[in-house]
């Protein structure tokens, strides 16, 4: 089998990428290990920057995005029982976010490759990349019982931080950091209790409240990075939220049946370079953020914004130029993802054995949000997204 692009994984990074090369008219094949219903339900990332909506639609994979999705214009601040809206549009020029979830971005873009794009292998197990330093890399890998090779001109590895792309690129360095907690995330079948996300700083620990849809509400607390999720009962969990929300006026947080709880580590990563020859490494496969900026889906897009426009420039032009920059380029918008995530982490996390000091500067750092306008807009600018390219 042979096609310009070998992408690996069909994950929102990979699958965008293959929709962005059709457009440009660059052929592709993708290669998933698992089978189609897994990748539907995979519950991942629900903020959608402004960037991200708009490539979703200029892709021709915003239709349903728009009539499901739920804009948000701002975002709610709490701590010392106090209550905060950052306003977006007012702070960025008009810019918001969407809450969509990586399981619906998925569905789109699967339906559209199916039925427009190129090759969409699932069960197609990638097994290794193979002469990336030359100009004819190769993909083995396993479908369906039988072995095969995948030719390319470039491979780009979705596949993430376990995925056998990043093992491929032999030289370069990592960055990272781990932090001592978790989130234990519940879904559950009942309206949000507000119309926007909260993110509320406590002495107990961080917790937010976030959403799917009308219906159905996504929350989590802080807590210890090896909690097992089944230790904690379903009441336990609602009294801890109902605590680390709590304000000085009669707002109430809605309780509900919970259909699915587990715990998140809590991690930052960075490869550099994020290429090795003809092979390319995009979202996870390069960068881990922590989850409280919301920037890891929306990081994976931005790389492979950037992959299909240089791909295309060397189509039009055959200047190696871009493709050669995709490494510095994507790190710059990653870098400051990472910086943005680490700050949203420190501000609202208890870290264990902080000192009453350190708990002081938090509040500190919050009140300052809450009263400088110069320091709310970096935060909406940040929140809303860093430009791609």
């Amino acid at each position: 089998m042979r096609t310009t692009v070998g992408i690996i994984g069909a994950g929102p990074a990979g699958l965008l990428l293959a929709r962005l090369l059709h457009n440009a008219g660059i052929d592709s094949v993708v290669l998933e290990s698992r089978d189609r219903a897994y990748v539907e339900r995979r519950q991942r990332a629900g903020i959608l920057e402004q960037g991200t909506v708009d490539v979703l639609r200029e892709a021709g994979a915003g239709e349903r995005m728009d009539r499901e999705g739920l804009r948000h214009d701002g975002i709610e601040l709490r701590f010392a029982r106090r209550r905060h809206r950052v306003d977006f549009p007012a702070l960025t020029g008009g810019r918001s976010v969407m809450v969509y979830a990586q399981t619906e971005v998925c569905k789109d873009l699967i339906a559209l490759q199916l039925k427009e794009g190129g090759p969409l292998l699932f069960e197609a197990e990638a097994l290794a990349v193979e002469d990336a330093g030359t100009d004819r890399p190769r993909v083995r890998f396993r479908h369906q019982g039988a072995a095969d090779v995948l030719e390319c001109d470039y491979v780009v590895g979705c596949d993430g931080y376990w995925g056998i792309a990043r093992a491929a690129v032999l030289d370069g360095r990592t960055f990272e950091r781990t932090y001592p907690f978790g989130w234990l995330g519940i879904l559950a079948d009942v309206a949000p209790s507000h119309d926007e996300l909260v993110y509320a700083r406590h002495e107990r620990g961080f917790a937010l409240l976030s959403m799917r849809s009308p219906s159905v509400s996504r929350l989590y607390l802080q807590v210890p990075a090896d909690t097992d999720a089944d230790s904690w009962s379903d009441e336990e969990i609602w009294d801890e939220l109902e605590r680390r929300f709590e304000t000085d006026d009669d707002w109430s947080l809605r309780r509900g049946p919970i259909t699915q709880k587990s715990v998140t580590p809590m991690r930052s990563y960075v490869h550099e370079p994020m290429r090795h020859g003809r092979l390319f490494l995009a979202g996870d496969a390069a960068h881990i953020v922590p989850p409280t900026g919301a920037k890891g889906l929306n990081l994976a897009v931005g790389d492979v914004v950037t992959f299909a426009r240089a791909l295309a420039h060397r189509t039009a032009t055959g200047s190696d130029a871009l493709l050669d920059a995709y490494s510095a380029t994507c790190l710059r918008r990653v870098w400051q993802a990472e910086r943005f995530s680490y700050d949203m982490t420190t501000l609202l996390h208890a870290a264990p054995g902080a000192t009453p000091f350190e708990d002081r500067l938090q509040l500190a750092r919050l009140d300052r949000i809450a009263s400088s306008r110069a320091a709310e807009t970096d935060l909406a600018e940040a929140y809303t997204g860093f430009p791609i390219g």
